[in-house]
């Protein structure tokens, strides 16, 4: 990271002044709305009108067990945090990366001062208006690893990317710290756009994702849709449900629901949605495209792209140039 923006982060702010000074715990005017609540408040850390904003975590003090009426996505700029997730153990070491939904519990352990993470306080609107650039790319992966985030419900309370070394992810994460700490033009605009490549990149690696082990179903169907992404043009149910030692109806009902989708709906939405970017650039011939993303029979693919984006495949490359 930047030496200059590494050195603002480890700053020590009034509020860790004063617990070195032997204020005991943290300052629960700081965090909290009500008396003995448990809610963090989002009045409390965003300012008024803002969707997202950023602060170094609170060093060197225990934070007794809370939840957040916000999304919260906490970044381990140097060394390393213990959390607490729903009472399961979390260490994030440097450039890892942690989402809690509003449903999820947290407690964090004292920090040394050169343990340094960056906590972005998130409103869901935030993200009703930041997918909206990715969302013209069919990817369930991308679109179940949201949905953990933001949909009401999910059993799936964390996200967490063992993201250190990851380039693209580091790269982005410094630019959207530093947009965040200062004053430049177009602000909203390049933090959302920031946010969905950060996205984009994190699904590229779903290897290193992590969900709550409470939730089996979510977990599975992570890996479900890992599979999909990584052999799509080959991959079957079948295949599946032996790599997941489930049976296959078993395997179904929990891809349905957990997606509100089948698997051959997936599988489909993977394939064409490659099959468009491979029309859109490369010189490949619609036949090669076809066989290349797992269609043997060249008039089902025909029959199956048309039905889906209401156009054949040679008027969509026509279209695309």
């Amino acid at each position: 990271m930047n030496e200059e923006l590494l050195r603002k982060l480890g700053e020590i702010t009034p509020e860790e002044k004063d617990i070195l000074q032997g204020q005991q715990g943290i300052n629960r005017e700081l965090y909290y709305s009500k008396e003995g609540s448990t809610e963090i408040d989002s009045s409390k850390v965003l300012e008024n009108g803002k969707q997202i904003d950023i602060r170094p975590h609170t060093r060197f003090v225990h934070f007794p067990k809370h939840t957040h009426n916000y999304i919260e996505m906490i970044y381990m700029v140097h060394g390393s945090t213990t959390h607490f997730i729903d009472d399961e153990k979390i260490t994030l070491n440097e450039g890892d990366l942690l989402f809690l939904n509003q449903n999820a519990t947290q407690e964090i352990m004292p920090a040394g001062e050169d343990d340094i993470a960056v906590n972005f306080m998130i409103l869901p609107s935030f993200f009703d208006d930041t997918f909206k650039v990715i969302y013209a790319e069919e990817n369930p992966l991308k679109d179940f690893i949201v949905g953990c985030l933001t949909r009401k419900g999910s059993k799936s309370n964390y996200l967490y990317f063992n993201a250190g070394g990851i380039v693209p992810v580091q790269n982005l994460m410094e630019n959207l710290i530093w947009n965040l700490l200062t004053d430049e033009p177009n602000k909203r605009s390049v933090d959302q756009l920031t946010m969905s490549l950060l996205f984009l990149s994190l699904v590229n690696h779903s290897d290193r994702i992590k969900v709550s082990q409470g939730s089996f179903e979510q977990r599975m169907t992570l890996e479900v849709l890992r599979y999909i992404d990584q052999f799509y043009p080959h991959a079957t149910l079948q295949e599946m449900a032996d790599r997941a030692r489930l049976d296959v109806y078993t395997l179904s009902r929990i891809i349905k629901r957990q997606t509100g989708e089948t698997f051959k709906t997936l599988l489909e939405r993977k394939r064409l949605s490659q099959a468009c970017f491979l029309l859109s650039n490369t010189r490949l011939t619609i036949e090669d495209i076809a066989l290349d993303v797992g269609y043997e029979n060249l008039s089902f693919f025909y029959r199956l792209f048309q039905r889906i984006y209401g156009k054949t495949p040679r008027e969509y490359r026509m279209n695309q140039n």
